[in-house]
């Protein structure tokens, strides 16, 4: 209440700028918090050394409290407190899970890696790839055909349904992010995608953003003819990806978003783009079909096709509805979950996972494959970034605990033995030491009385007292003596010696 009104200000426009602050993030990464719970499985044993090291030299300085302090009820409460918080931390191990802290021969094969937005690159498991928008425009033919020559077993994109009943590639609700509507379309900009009739998604451009924006910082890097490939991409339709597949021998996963209430397909949106799938002689088992509305309908005109879902179920319904595959976000799988689909037969996909800690996690965990966008990364993992034994843990936990034990019991003899004798020092000669530079008639005081201390516990005569003042009682300062000092001072040894007699 007694600032001044200038940090009163201050404070309130950093207290709405921090409540803002967090409520964006909470709305733009509310489903991103998760990974923090997943990282301590990856980090725990480590964040555990790593806390013991800080606590252990942390010692130096709680041992250096305890033995300066005067007072009994402090030196308590300060061993009291550190001794809760080392002994909370040697024991905290027990409460540590880890996938990856397993006998190394229980780990299962390597995770299959589903290209999501970047080229795949991983030859050795067979995996999917979304499209390859590292190094052609999201969803274009141009983007499929560069995974296809990247050796990647399968395509996944998004589909959606033109006005006019043409299914066709689009991740984004709007077509302004990836084409230019804006150019020829303006009064059409914030319009849903599946508004568009054919003809009019026939004529935009969906290569230039890519040139443009570079999303990836990759555009640097094509060839002159893949920059004059990238800048004429069209909206790209089902058929034409799935006929690419099929002469490829690629498995193929979509997403189908059904249309919006005044959509003329809306209720019909299954039967279109089932249709579509059928008339391109793609091979069914070669397609995972994902939307569960009329599953059973498919299920019948297309048996071949292998039933993905991507609701979380329990694995005796998913047998139950004859589904084989399911694709779930990374934190929505517990590691009984994982174990639970791979023993009943279902392929479990999580995405998406880019970070090498998270995919060594669920790779630890037994997940069968991920969707990543840096597939090129992950890829170079030839083994989990750590595993360890649960008793080579234990022992490694033991045995840093014991050394912090023993190092932090070393530490406070010591300071114990360097600074527990300033308790025994005259509180003015520790003044005088750190005043020794200043110049004040206080200064001069404590001198006198330092001097006196000392007569009382050595000296003890007025004549040696009166050796001093002979001596140069004045060397014990910096500067002369003022007539006034002087007086004060011959006033004091009289008051002295007169004591004595």
């Amino acid at each position: 209440m007694n600032l001044h009104w200038l940090h009163k200000f201050a404070v309130t426009v950093t207290l709405v700028v921090t409540v803002i602050s967090v409520i964006s993030m909470e709305q733009l990464w509310g489903e991103e918090w998760d990974i923090l719970l997943l990282s301590f499985q990856a980090t725990g044993p480590f964040l555990h050394l790593g806390a013991l090291a800080a606590i252990t030299l942390l010692a130096w300085l709680v041992a250096g409290q305890f033995a300066r302090a005067e007072k009994n009820s402090f030196q308590a409460v300060l061993l009291l407190t550190y001794l809760t918080v080392l002994t909370a931390l040697y024991l905290v191990p027990l409460s540590i899970t880890s996938p990856c802290l397993m006998e190394k021969s229980n780990l299962g094969p390597k995770p299959a890696i589903i290209g999501h937005q970047g080229a795949p690159m991983v030859r050795s498991v067979p995996e999917l790839c979304r499209q390859a928008p590292m190094l052609a425009p999201e969803n274009t033919l141009m983007s499929f055909q560069k995974a296809i020559e990247q050796a990647a077993s399968g395509l996944y994109t998004d589909v959606t349904i033109s006005h006019d009943g043409v299914p066709f590639l689009m991740h984004d609700n709007t077509l302004r992010r990836t084409t230019d509507v804006e150019k020829l379309f303006p009064e059409r900009v914030g319009q849903d995608s599946s508004m568009f009739n054919w003809t009019d998604l026939q004529a935009l451009n969906a290569g230039q953003w890519f040139l443009k924006d570079d999303p990836f910082w990759t555009v640097s890097s094509l060839s002159e003819a893949d920059w004059a490939l990238a800048g004429n991409q069209s909206v790209c339709t089902l058929s034409e990806v799935l006929q690419l597949a099929e002469n490829s021998s690629k498995s193929i996963l979509f997403n189908v978003r059904r249309p919006p209430p005044e959509h003329p397909h809306r209720e019909s949106w299954i039967n279109v783009t089932l249709h579509t799938v059928l008339q391109s002689g793609v091979q069914q088992q070669h397609v995972m079909w994902t939307p569960d509305t009329d599953r059973q309908l498919v299920r019948q005109k297309a048996p071949g096709f292998q039933q993905t879902s991507t609701v979380k179920k329990s694995v005796k319904i998913l047998q139950e509805e004859g589904i084989v595959r399911l694709n779930l976000r990374y934190n929505q799988a517990s590691a009984q979950e994982i174990r639970d689909s791979r023993e009943g037969n279902v392929s479990l996909t999580l995405f998406t996972v880019s970070e090498p800690w998270l995919y060594s996690v669920l790779w630890c965990s037994g997940v069968q494959s991920v969707t990543s966008d840096a597939p090129h990364i992950l890829r170079k993992l030839l083994y989990p970034i750590w595993i360890m034994p649960p008793d080579e843990y234990k022992l490694l936990w033991i045995t840093a605990d014991v050394i912090s034990f023993i190092v932090i019991i070393g530490v406070f003899v010591l300071q114990k033995w360097r600074l527990g004798s300033i308790r025994s020092y005259n509180p003015e000669q520790i003044m005088l030491s750190a005043a020794v530079r200043r110049s004040s008639r206080e200064v001069n005081i404590m001198k006198e009385k330092l001097i006196f201390s000392e007569v009382n516990n050595g000296l003890g005569s007025a004549e040696e007292l009166s050796l001093y003042s002979a001596n140069g009682y004045e060397g014990y300062t910096n500067e002369a003596i003022t007539p006034r000092d002087q007086q004060h001072n011959a006033r004091m040894q009289t008051n002295y010696a007169q004591k004595t007699l």
